[in-house]
């Protein structure tokens, strides 16, 4: 009897194993795969909830039929084609169906709390309408035959979708779905258009495509990893689309044309300087200062250069005591700055605190590559040079500051300075704030007088009497106004007196009494 029964056991595991071998799913290859003690869904009975059965050959599971309980099962791994099975599993939550041999998807009766599903490394070449899965948060079909997105258009729960190594040409079918992570890699997609209303997405893989444009990516402000390695992108400027997006910290460009732009590294930083990784490469915080001193520098840095250039084009010339150079190194050459915004008196000041103070001081025109205004005399007002010329004179080191303003360029020259205090008189100039920048590097210590209109209206009014300024030069020369009262009240002391312009004849009997107070008069 014992021999008998050794028999019948060897004999029903021998078919248990041909089964198997057959792929078909029987009861106690299901046993080994149950675990997750717990509570039906009702709350009626104690069950096993999950179901992980991955790697065994399967191909025929409708056995999970009567496994009406199970909330999470994982059947990867197998040569499946067929879930029609999960139709009897109403309580279902996790499906992950990879790695199998599926043709179609969500051919079953839909479980009202299915959420996250995973489709990937099948078949599947067409998408099914998903109207009945309300709940599905997460779907997965990456490495499957898929031409086209459609049938989310109901799917106002889906977080996660993945469908990267598909067929995909275009971005269509994701309007205004609540998608935060979303991967679109290694697929055929040109443009990326499609992606404007997804206003949660947080992250994007688009690497491996075709995509050549980053328009579709702007506005969205959750943003925070953009992933666009070997794409088409060949213009830096295409960074544009996404410099505005707030919490954007992770890009990847790499293998895409625009990498080989000289410059690239700093000119996309700059553009996106919320950026912490680039190109798989963290971000420090000096080359976003490279950066910005490089494509936007801050107006000291600017003056400091400009100040540099100078100081090593003189030292190349032949070097000789200056007029300017007095004996007691505690007394510094007297030099009188008159400041402020475009035509806003500091000429008619400057010439006229000249005259009235002949035995003092002398007027020191700079040179400029504008064109005169109206009224300007050569060598009196300015010297009005070419840019050729005014070039030639920085690499001679002909300036002591030299400052950019409304897009020309502007230099104060040693030779004017030296001519003057080689008759024992001061120097009287006037400049812009960026010219007083400059020559804030030097050795000078002149008095700064910061003459200013505090009347924007009636200053506005007489720019556009002179009929020389467009409306956009007299709207910045107007702002202009903001900004020098600004500096005067963020830096104390950086300007020797402040002078309202609003009544020249008032500004002058002011101006002169400064004067004479500082000439002990």
């Amino acid at each position: 009897e014992d021999e008998q029964e050794e028999d019948g056991e060897e004999e029903e595991e021998s078919e248990r194993s041909e089964g198997r071998l057959e792929g078909l799913l029987d009861e106690v290859t299901a046993a080994e795969g149950l675990h997750t003690l717990g509570y039906s869904a009702p709350g009626t009975e104690y069950v096993y909830l999950h179901l992980t059965l991955p790697g065994r050959e399967l191909r025929d599971i409708n056995i999970l039929s009567g496994y009406i309980h199970l909330q999470k099962m994982e059947i990867s791994s197998n040569k499946i084609n067929d879930l029609s099975c999960v139709s009897h599993m109403p309580y279902l939550i996790e499906l992950n169906a990879s790695k199998n041999e599926l043709t179609t998807y969500f051919n079953f009766k839909a479980p009202k709390n299915l959420r996250e599903v995973d489709f990937s490394h099948n078949r599947i070449p067409k998408m099914q309408d998903l109207s009945a899965y309300h709940s599905l948060s997460k779907l997965l079909l990456d490495y499957n035959e898929i031409e086209e997105i459609q049938g989310l258009e109901m799917c106002h729960s889906l977080t996660q979708l993945g469908l990267s190594h598909n067929r995909l040409t275009a971005v269509r079918g994701l309007e205004n779905l609540p998608i935060r992570i979303l991967n679109l890699s290694f697929n055929q997609i040109e443009k990326v258009t499609g992606l404007k209303s997804l206003k949660t997405l947080q992250q994007v893989d688009l690497s491996c495509n075709k995509i050549n444009s980053l328009q579709g990516l702007e506005e969205h402000e959750l943003l925070e990893v953009i992933n666009l390695e070997d794409n088409q992108v060949a213009e830096l400027s295409e960074l544009k689309w996404i410099e505005d997006l707030p919490l954007l910290r992770v890009l990847n460009l790499l293998k895409n044309p625009l990498q080989e732009q000289g410059g690239y590294w700093l000119s996309a930083i700059f553009t996106l300087l919320q950026i912490t990784e680039l190109d798989l490469k963290k971000v420090s915080v000096e080359e976003k200062v490279d950066a910005v001193n490089r494509w936007d520098p801050p107006p000291e840095v600017v003056a400091a250069e400009d100040h540099r250039i100078n100081i090593l084009s003189n030292i190349l010339q032949p070097q000789r005591v200056l007029d300017s150079t007095l004996p007691d190194a505690e007394d510094p050459y007297p030099m009188l700055v008159l400041l402020g915004p475009l035509v806003c008196g500091k000429r008619e000041l400057s010439l006229k605190i000249c005259r009235q103070f002949k035995t003092f001081f002398r007027f020191g025109p700079c040179h400029t590559t504008r064109t005169a205004y109206f009224g300007e005399e050569n060598r009196l007002d300015y010297y009005f040079i070419s840019q050729e010329e005014f070039d030639q004179m920085v690499k001679a080191g002909k300036f002591l500051a030299t400052y950019k303003y409304g897009g020309h360029c502007y230099g104060l020259a040693r030779d004017t300075v030296e001519s003057i205090a080689r008759e024992g008189l001061a120097t009287c100039v006037h400049l812009e704030i960026e010219g007083v920048r400059s020559l804030k590097k030097t050795y000078f210590k002149p008095k700064y007088i910061l003459v200013v209109p505090k009347d924007k209206e009636k200053y506005e009014q007489h720019l556009r009497r002179t009929g020389l300024f467009t409306r956009p030069e007299i709207e910045e020369a107007v702002s202009r106004v903001d900004m020098y009262l600004q500096i005067n009240q963020d830096f104390p002391g950086y300007f020797d007196a402040i002078i309202n312009t609003d009544e020249l004849d008032e500004a002058f009997t002011e101006l002169s009494l400064f004067v004479k107070v500082n000439l002990g008069l």
